[in-house]
C-alpha cells in the first residue's frame, strides 16, 4: 500500500526534480521511481551502506541516498540520480516528504486496526491506553458501534459502500467482521439524541438498498465515552439484530436501548423460560391455539385491550369477540381483559417466540 503511494508522489515530482528519482527498500529494491522501467530492479551499492548506519545520508554507484521511515527503524530511502550537493538536497527533500506521507498513512492504518482490535476485543484492557497515547488517539471522545449486516444483495461490497460514506478517516472507522457484517465506529457528539443515530442508521440502509439494491439490518450500540467499552457497544448491536430477528423481523434499524422487555427475555435461561410457559398455561397449552385466535391477541392488545376497536378493526362484530375472549380465557386460564392477565399473556407469547428462535447467545 505504502508503495503505491510513494509511486504517485515521486511521478508527481518528475518534471520538477528533472533527474531520475524514487525510493528503494531495506533490500536495495526500487519500489516506486519516475522511471517506471527501473521498478523491481535492485541497487546492489545500497546494500553496501546497510539501514541503520550512522550516516544516513551517502551517494553510492551514482545516486545519492537519504534513509527516511515513519519508524524508528530505517525502512527505505529515497534517490536522486546523482552524486553532487544538488542531488543530495534533492534526495532529503523526497525523503522528508516522503516520510511524513508514510506516518500519515501508517497512523491512518493503525488507528483502523486499533479500533478494530478493541472491537473484537484483540488487544488487553491494559495494553489500550498505552497504544492509544502511541497513536495520539483521543480516548474520551463519545462514539457508537453500528453493526451493518446483509440479509440479501448482489456482488456490490457493502464494507466499500460505508467507507466511502464516511471520508473522515481519523473520527469514522469502518471494517468487514465477515461476509455479511460490516462494522461503523462513528464518533459522535456528546448528548446526542439518540432519534440522529437511528436517522444516521436508516441513511445507510437508504443508501445501499435504495442505490445498490443491498437490503440489510443494522443494530446500533449504547453510546459510549471511553475507548475500552466500544467492545460492549459492539456486542450490544449483535444482541439489537438478534432480538430484532426473533421479536420484529420487518425492523430495519434495531436500537439496543429501544428493545424493551424483549432485551430481557433474551438475556434469560432458556430451561427459565420453560419453566415460565408451564406455569402460566397450567390450565393447557399455548400450541392449542389456532393462527385465528392468535391473531385476535395480537389486534386486542394493539388496541389497548379495548374490545370496541379492536371488533371494528377485525370486521366482526362485539360479541364475536367477546365469544373468542372467553374461548382463551377457558383454553388457558387467563383473562385478557384483566390487565394483569394480559400483561402475563404478552410476555409468555413473546418468551414463546423467542424459544421457538433458538436463541444464539453472545
Amino acid at each position: 500500500m505504502a508503495n503505491r503511494v510513494f509511486q504517485g508522489v515521486v511521478y508527481q515530482m518528475k518534471d520538477t526534480i528533472g533527474r531520475t528519482a524514487g525510493v528503494v527498500d531495506e533490500t536495495g529494491t526500487v519500489v516506486s521511481c519516475t522511471d517506471l522501467a527501473q521498478i523491481g530492479e535492485v541497487h546492489e551499492e545500497f546494500l553496501t551502506d546497510p539501514m541503520g548506519a550512522a550516516n544516513d545520508k551517502f551517494a553510492k554507484g551514482g545516486y545519492s541516498y537519504h534513509l527516511f521511515s515513519s519508524g524508528r527503524r530505517n525502512e527505505y530511502a529515497a534517490f536522486v540520480e546523482g552524486a553532487d550537493g544538488e542531488a543530495a538536497k534533492l534526495a532529503a527533500i523526497v525523503a522528508i516528504s516522503l516520510q511524513n506521507i508514510l506516518q500519515y498513512h501508517d497512523e491512518k492504518f493503525d488507528k483502523s486496526n486499533f479500533i478494530k482490535n478493541i472491537v473484537l476485543e484483540n488487544i488487553l484492557p491494559g495494553d489500550i491506553y498505552a497504544k492509544a497515547r502511541e497513536l495520539h488517539f483521543a480516548t474520551d471522545v463519545a462514539r457508537v458501534v453500528l453493526l451493518i449486516r446483509v440479509t440479501s444483495g448482489n456482488d456490490i461490497s457493502a464494507y466499500d459502500i460505508v467507507n466511502g460514506l464516511f471520508p473522515d478517516k481519523q473520527k469514522d472507522f469502518v471494517f468487514n467482521v465477515n461476509e455479511s457484517d460490516t462494522v461503523l465506529v462513528k464518533e459522535i457528539k456528546r448528548g446526542i439524541d439518540e432519534k440522529d443515530i437511528e436517522k444516521l442508521a436508516a441513511s445507510i440502509v437508504d443508501t445501499l438498498n435504495g442505490e445498490h439494491y443491498i437490503k440489510t439490518v443494522v443494530g446500533i450500540g449504547t453510546p459510549i465515552y471511553n475507548i475500552k467499552d466500544l467492545a460492549a457497544s459492539f456486542k450490544e448491536a449483535q444482541i439489537a439484530l438478534e432480538v430484532g430477528k426473533v421479536f420484529d423481523s420487518e425492523q430495519a434499524i434495531v436500537n439496543y436501548n429501544h428493545l424493551g422487555i424483549a432485551r430481557l427475555i433474551y438475556q434469560l435461561p432458556t430451561t427459565l423460560c420453560e419453566m415460565f410457559l408451564k406455569e402460566v398455561f397450567n390450565h393447557g397449552s399455548i400450541d392449542s391455539l389456532d393462527e385465528e385466535t392468535l391473531f385476535t391477541i395480537q389486534r386486542f392488545f394493539e388496541n389497548n385491550l379495548n374490545v370496541s376497536e379492536t371488533s371494528r378493526g377485525l370486521f366482526v362484530h362485539r360479541n364475536t369477540l367477546v365469544y373468542r375472549l372467553e374461548k382463551i380465557k377457558k383454553l388457558t386460564g387467563l383473562d385478557l381483559r384483566e390487565f394483569d392477565d394480559a400483561i402475563v399473556f404478552k410476555v409468555a407469547l413473546m418468551v414463546k417466540k423467542y424459544l421457538n428462535s433458538n436463541p444464539v447467545k453472545y
